[in-house]
């Protein structure tokens, strides 16, 4: 399949991808290499591996990475409660009891040793890994470089096949240079309105197309004001489900009910003062 073949197979999964992401994601796929996203929070950063895993009919195995995040949580640990139960059973009778005990009989998969012994490539979506510490970017490193992991206690596991590897970041901080080096590379923008229009009616088709109009104006406008959190994607979807629900068919029509919708857009008490119904109104007059 090549890059644009992907793009329509995105689309057809609801997911509308400009030509430099899709090239991205192709080359990622074709070349076996990580892709590193950047982008604001609610960009769709993290929907663009949920939607690959769709595509390609295949699992997703997802880490979400945060502060203090380690090998145990994230590549393997051993099953202690059960080695002990196996130490006390065979205390008095076997001397060799430590060879057994450090076997795949006592290891427990975390999400990236999972990921390298999956029989079909799974994508593998390591989500915000700017929020763990620079340590485990170490832990990294030899899956993204050789994909391969290596357990002291029973040697390197090779990937049974190369996961599609999609690393997130928002910004929290800088990202290593070893990292960076081992990705391919994508900034994923908020979208313009065409393409924003196009999400919502790949993702809901029966929205009548002035009303779909009117949502995504009113979102475009609303990244444009100083709100502490600009609404994302997953929040004008969230925000037309609303509208459609309560049988909206103009923003016009029922002010009021519209300005208790915006709990779906404004998500702190700053910025819903920053939008009074007045604003509300002259947002949806110009939408409209």
């Amino acid at each position: 399949m090549d890059w644009k073949g992907l793009q329509r197979e995105l689309a057809a999964h609801g997911y509308v991808a400009g030509d430099d992401l899709a090239m991205a994601l192709h080359l990622t796929v074709a070349l076996g290499k990580p892709l590193l996203l950047e982008g604001a929070a609610g960009v769709g950063k993290t929907q663009i591996a949920k939607t690959l895993a769709e595509t390609f009919s295949t699992k997703l195995i997802r880490l979400q990475c945060y502060e203090g995040l380690d090998a145990a949580h994230a590549i393997y640990e051993w099953n202690y409660q059960r080695q002990l139960l196996a130490i006390r059973a065979q205390a008095d009778h076997d001397s060799a009891i430590e060879d057994r005990i450090f076997s795949e009989k006592y290891l427990l998969e975390r999400p990236l040793l999972q990921a390298l012994r999956q029989a079909k490539p799974p994508v593998l979506l390591i989500d915000e890994v700017d929020r763990a510490d620079e340590e485990f970017e170490a832990y990294l490193l030899e899956i993204l470089s050789d994909y391969q992991i290596t357990i002291p206690e029973l040697g390197t596991i090779v990937a049974t096949t190369k996961p599609h590897v999609i690393l997130t970041a928002n910004g929290t901080r800088d990202l290593s240079d070893a990292l960076r080096r081992r990705c391919l590379y994508a900034f994923v923008e908020y979208p313009d309105r065409k393409t924003e229009l196009a999400i919502l009616h790949a993702r809901q088709p029966d929205l009548p197309s002035r009303l779909a109009e009117q949502i995504v104006g009113v979102v475009q406008a609303l990244r444009k004001e100083d709100l502490e959190k600009k609404p994302g994607v997953a929040e004008t979807l969230d925000w037309a489900a609303a509208i459609s629900g309560l049988s909206i068919n103009d923003l016009a029509d029922d002010p009021d009910a519209v300005q208790a919708t915006l709990v779906c857009l404004l998500k702190t008490q700053a910025d819903r003062a920053m939008v009074p119904i007045e604003v509300q109104q002259r947002l949806v007059g110009k939408a409209a």
